[in-house]
């Protein structure tokens, strides 16, 4: 007698699962690996857990099945193995769905002015038009309330679909949120690990951004339980990794690079944004001045083969307006405004 599958098949719908009242085949317990070898039968039997106790009554009932229903002698004793059903994760719904690409803004250190960046890489995303929002997510120094003139603000909660919602305060066309909003400002935020990161989860998920093009993330410098919320929150479009050209800097700069790429975090790295690279002093705009040393961020970058997404110089006029809450992104047409509006243009074009 010539045996197929499907013989096999309608043999084994004749076995129960016991407590069920249906039949193997229907539970979809059966798995698409039945091997027939002249008169050999062999296949597999899924359940749910590796210890499930109906393991051999099943298995030896599915044998007589197949003898009874088939033919009497089909080789098939010990030739069925129980395997543990595979265990589907629940798909949870995507997190800010009316966010197009949300860029993680972070460095190996502090003070290598990766909030400035920030700032003003927002804002020239909004002056070209796009629809933007920074989250200031340095829980434990947050200082984008100030570079946005905006520290006695409050945000207010908004009701969207039965849920209370926090309402991110708006100035240069940009929607922004920090937990600087809700502390006060002299206070030292002493939280361990998990808080940070529950503070993060809450300025994300309970907020309402609505549609955005861009949503920047500030990330506190370093590596943090912060850094991995989010990795694990949020479906990331990229991460740029801010650092000066010293050799200090350089090496933390490396360390968050390969953060990122770790099979943990798994984000792709932009680029690298080099600032502080030059002094120019006003009287002599035509002069560049490396007090830092020069090209740092352009060799780690040809180093880890990411693009240098710009070169940023020191120009006082970029601390006066983050001091004044006015970035200098406000005027593209300024030497200084023009290279963030640059940076903002080389990220739109990597996104794209």
């Amino acid at each position: 007698m010539k045996v197929y599958p499907k013989l096999i098949l309608e043999a084994l719908e004749k076995v129960r699962y016991p407590g069920t009242g249906k039949d193997i085949v229907a539970l979809g317990m059966v798995n698409d690996d039945i091997r027939i070898d002249g008169n050999s039968v062999s296949f597999s039997i899924s359940f749910d857990k590796q210890n499930d106790p109906f393991i051999k009554s099943v298995i030896k009932a599915a044998e007589a099945a197949i003898i009874t229903y088939v033919d009497k002698d089909i080789d098939i004793k010990g030739r069925i193995t129980a395997v543990a059903r595979p265990k589907v994760q629940p798909v949870a719904a995507e997190i800010l769905p009316g966010v197009k690409h949300i860029i993680a803004v972070a460095s190996g250190k502090g003070g290598v002015g990766k909030s400035t960046i920030a700032a003003n890489l927002a804002v020239a995303f909004a002056v070209k038009g796009y629809s933007v929002g920074l989250l200031d997510a340095d829980i434990y120094g947050p200082s984008q309330p100030k570079m946005f003139c905006m520290e006695d603000v409050r945000p207010l909660s908004v009701n969207v679909d039965g849920r209370d919602l926090i309402e991110p305060v708006e100035n240069y066309g940009v929607k922004l949120l920090s937990i600087g909003f809700f502390i006060e400002k002299e206070s030292a935020v002493l939280w361990r690990g998990p808080m940070a990161g529950n503070a993060f989860k809450q300025l994300t998920e309970e907020t309402d951004w609505g549609e955005l093009d861009f949503l920047l993330i500030d990330l506190p410098p370093g590596t943090s339980d912060i850094h991995l919320t989010m990795a694990q929150t949020l479906k990331l479009a990229g991460a740029i990794i801010v650092t000066t050209p010293q050799a200090v800097a350089l090496a933390d700069a490396r360390k968050g690079y390969s953060m990122f790429v770790n099979d943990k975090i798994n984000v792709p790295v932009l680029g690298l944004v080099e600032n502080m690279a030059w002094f120019t002093p006003a009287e002599l705009p035509e002069n560049k001045y490396y007090i830092f040393g020069k090209d740092g961020g352009k060799f780690l970058a040809e180093q880890l083969g990411v693009p240098l997404l710009g070169q940023i110089p020191i120009v006082e006029s970029i601390r006066e307006s983050g001091d004044s809450g006015m970035p200098v992104a406000l005027e593209p047409d300024s030497v200084t405004g023009a290279a963030f509006h640059f940076l903002a243009q080389r990220i739109a074009e990597r996104l794209a």
